[in-house]
């Protein structure tokens, strides 16, 4: 291993006791930023420590003052530390991982007031971290961090949708499910922001300790696009949490397709853009196992998938199924409801009788081939569309089953909202 693999640790010269020993060790400081990696103070400027607990910095007479985002010492520093400066310029920034001397490759910006790295840090690791800067006048300022990344037990993360890319329905909404409980929902709320280029006003509502959405008081407009904001980038998520996720995600939404199933006459009729498109035969939930009513919004889609009654309690001899094959299938609900191609029920259900075990069902082939009503739906349909059913005997999907909180009044889904 190199040197200059390793960080540079340069011990502090004894000062001697005639004067000529200042000027020794003032031109010791101004060889650069890595000789502070042998100081345990604030940097070569001799300044402040900056009061804000989450960053250190060094303020010198030349008026630089230079910020990192860890303080030193910090135990739970995010996964994207970086560096700021106002008063002057970075110079150079390096940033060192301790245990095994690598250097991480990072980016000063073009303006030269911030750094970043170019990917996150590892989680529990420690790290240091020695800045230069310098102002139009010549003079110069260093900083050194020394922290240690947020462990994986002690931080948390955040699985959303949809992905950035895609373009998706107007009932789309952005859902994120944190990997730990959420107690400090305000701050992790306030770091999270969702903005729609239509103008539409944003709220999150939070379906207990794990899960927070997002959704305009009506459907998306068609045609606009919504960017995501998450900064949770050491933000207290509770006691002895941190967050080390940040980004920025775009996605689109398309033409505007809400289907509507009435169960009294067991058709579907699909609108488009606010015009009927196409009016389906359909076959849902028998009296036993009724569908249940409201709005719902297509999660998933699948070409083909096995559906077993055992996984959503239908266990009952007489009373499950065990289908390998189910083709053209678009998830409503996370408990199992699904608008799916229909090959096994005799055609003579479509249209006038509910048959399923609460799904919704449309005519097709075996192997989801040839000109059926299920291709022609399946095809047409984005996740993120809406699919209305109404009068079913049942209850309305409860708005955290699935991407279903379209069935909250707009006060309802504000009172949600930590903010």
């Amino acid at each position: 291993m190199t040197a200059s693999e390793h960080p540079v640790s340069v011990p502090v010269p004894r000062r001697p006791r005639h004067r000529h020993g200042v000027l020794a060790a003032s031109a010791l400081l101004a060889v650069g930023a890595l000789v502070l990696s042998a100081c345990d103070g604030s940097g070569a400027s001799g300044g402040d420590e900056v009061a804000d607990k989450n960053t250190s910095g060094t303020s010198g007479k030349s008026g630089i003052e230079i910020k990192v985002s860890a303080r030193d010492g910090a135990t739970d520093a995010g996964l994207n530390t970086g560096v700021s400066v106002s008063g002057g310029r970075l110079t150079e920034v390096r940033l060192v991982r301790v245990d095994s001397g690598v250097t991480v490759k990072g980016s000063i910006a073009g303006d030269g007031t911030s750094w970043k790295p170019a990917v996150p840090l590892e989680r529990g690791t420690r790290y240091q971290l020695v800045a230069n800067a310098k102002d139009g006048k010549g003079h110069s300022a260093a900083e050194k961090s020394t922290f240690t990344t947020v462990s994986a037990k002690n931080s948390f993360t955040a699985s959303y949708t949809p992905d950035g890319g895609t373009t998706v329905g107007v009932g789309m909404p952005v859902s994120f499910t944190f990997d730990k409980p959420i107690s400090n929902r305000k701050d992790v709320e306030s770091h999270i922001t969702v903005s729609a280029g239509s103008g539409q006003k944003v709220v999150g509502h939070w379906f207990g300790a794990k899960r927070l959405d997002f959704r305009p008081q009506e459907y998306w407009k068609a045609g606009s696009t919504v960017t995501m904001k998450i900064d949770l980038d050491g933000v207290k998520g509770g006691e002895g949490l941190t967050g080390v996720q940040s980004k920025a995600v775009t996605f689109t939404v398309g033409r505007s397709q809400v289907s509507t199933v009435d169960l009294n006459t067991q058709t579907m009729t699909v609108v488009r853009d606010g015009k009927p498109v196409k009016s389906l035969p359909v076959s849902g939930g028998s009296p036993k196992h009724p569908t249940y009513n409201g709005q719902m919004v297509i999660s998933e889609k699948l070409v083909q998938t096995r559906m077993n009654g055992s996984t959503v309690g239908f266990n009952d001899p007489g009373n499950t199924y065990d289908i390998p094959d189910v083709p053209h299938a678009m998830r409503l609900s996370a408990t199992g409801t699904f608008l799916h191609g229909n090959y096994w029920s005799s055609p003579s259900v479509f249209g006038r009788s509910g048959t399923s075990h609460g799904c919704i069902g449309l005519q097709d082939h075996k192997g989801g081939g040839g000109d059926t009503p299920a291709k022609w739906f399946f095809e047409q349909s984005l996740a993120g569309d809406v699919v209305i059913v109404k009068n079913s005997p049942e209850q309305t999907v409860k708005p955290d089953n699935g991407l279903n909180g379209w069935n909250l009044s707009w006060s309802d889904w504000q009172a949600g909202s930590a903010l």
